[in-house]
């Protein structure tokens, strides 16, 4: 089951932005001041609602209470972060200790506003160095200019699927490796019917399921921000090629409107009538759980799995993709911080416990040691998910102190672009930038 991982790709509700900004801070470690070896109840909670998530987490904090007997812990599941915040903001007895989120866009306005508390004294404290026990894009989106204020539990990586029958059939031997390639295989794979399509290479708008400008344009490996924290993306070529792109593919594969209109036919993103699942569409973004999907959707072709095509003249660091995952976090308004970090050191380090959380849900283990480990249970084509993860040129979207604003503002452009609303790209990117770098500072 695919995680409701349309709270990060969407960015951070207006609400969410205004609870954050007021909760209360208090100072880091205001709360450890617990004796984490004597008998005590913490509260965590989390978004994990399918019944074999809900089975899988409760299985993990059982594994933890057998080995801190003194340390119970009341879980509380299927909550998102606007619940989150509003109980970060009115502390109290009913107020959680830990908190997991799958929103790592927040994390920007965790680690800001203290209402998380930065757990570098902590992995300190316990010689953990997250650098060297974290890949480096999970440990880029865990912090904020400097602040550890949440961990990695699990990742999420973004590949290519692709309709290995319909590539045998059009005499495509191998997923496309560069950009060009990936658009000849598109054009190829496409078929035309009438004024639609009877099969399409690819769904390259940015309201096909996935395809956000943060997914795509991470195989540009651009910078979205300078050192002082202003918005780079009206200078940064990277943007610009990006968005050149995915226009190509837009104009040469029939057009918006024309795309449009055929996307407006697709089956529910989560459900078995999914595009790729019933061959209306040959190749894919998505991420790692949609292997699990496919399986379940007995799909009547073969699956194969990638890394997304890279820029042609990025064609060495073929094998990289987009990272996120779910975060988790010690609220700065517990009172039993060190109990708390008890359990999420359990949860984000301990080899065990980590892979037989990925086990059991299917994402993408969050440590080198857990990647690695030989108890890692997987579908072959799923390395190529590991991988992704573990690539040094592999990219994620930089925390900011108003969440994941910047991205909407970017995705915007992005839709005015595709759809020739926004002609002058260079000038929607000036205009894109001066909106981010005011929001930021207003949130500041």
């Amino acid at each position: 089951m695919p995680r409701n991982r349309r709270l990060a790709a969407a960015g951070v509700t207006a609400a969410a932005i205004s609870l954050l900004a007021s909760a209360c801070t208090g100072s880091n470690d205001a709360g450890a001041t617990d004796d984490a070896s004597k008998d005590t109840t913490i509260t965590f909670w989390h978004g994990w609602n399918a019944p074999g998530e809900v089975k899988a987490i409760q299985a993990n904090v059982a594994a933890f209470e057998k080995a801190h007997p003194n340390i119970h812990v009341k879980v509380v599941g299927g909550l998102n972060d606007d619940k989150i915040n509003q109980a970060v903001r009115a502390g109290g007895s009913k107020a959680p200790d830990v908190v997991s989120s799958f929103s790592t866009n927040n994390v920007g306005q965790f680690c800001s506003s203290k209402s998380f508390i930065d757990l570098n004294p902590f992995l300190k404290k316990d010689k953990i160095d997250p650098a060297k026990t974290f890949p480096k894009t999970m440990n880029e989106y865990t912090q904020y200019q400097g602040n550890q204020c949440t961990l990695p539990l699990l990742g999420d990586a973004y590949g290519l699927y692709y309709n290995k029958t319909a590539f045998d059939a059009a005499g495509i031997k191998e997923a496309p490796k560069t950009w060009s390639q990936f658009l000849a295989d598109a054009k190829t794979l496409t078929k035309t019917k009438g004024d639609s399509f009877e099969q399409l290479g690819f769904m390259p708008t940015y309201h096909g399921y996935e395809s956000t400008t943060e997914h795509y344009f991470g195989q540009w490996s651009p910078t979205y921000f300078d050192a002082s924290g202003k918005s780079n993306i009206a200078k940064d070529p990277a943007l610009v090629k990006g968005f050149t792109e995915q226009k190509k593919l837009v104009d040469e594969l029939g057009g918006f409107s024309k795309l449009e209109k055929f996307r407006s036919g697709f089956g529910d993103e989560w459900g078995a009538k999914h595009p790729f699942q019933t061959g209306q569409v040959a190749m894919q973004l998505d991420g790692e759980w949609r292997l699990g999907m496919t399986q379940d959707a007995k799909v009547k072709f073969e699956v194969g799995v990638a890394p997304l095509p890279v820029p042609d003249d990025q064609a060495d660091q073929y094998g990289k993709g987009y990272v996120t995952g779910t975060i988790v976090g010690i609220p700065a308004t517990s009172t039993k911080q060190n109990a708390a970090w008890e359990l999420v050191k359990f949860m984000t380090t301990n080899t065990d416990a980590v892979v037989n959380f990925a086990n059991a849900i299917h994402n993408v283990p969050s440590t080198f040691e857990a990647l690695k480990s030989p108890k890692l249970k997987y579908d072959p084509r799923f390395k190529t998910f590991l991988d992704i993860a573990q690539n040094a040129h592999s990219t994620t979207t930089p925390a900011s102190p108003n969440g994941g604003a910047y991205l909407v503002s970017i995705q915007n452009l992005g839709f005015a672009f595709e759809k020739g609303k926004q002609k002058d790209l260079q000038a929607g990117l000036q205009q894109t930038a001066t909106e981010i770098d005011k929001a930021i500072e207003q949130a500041k």
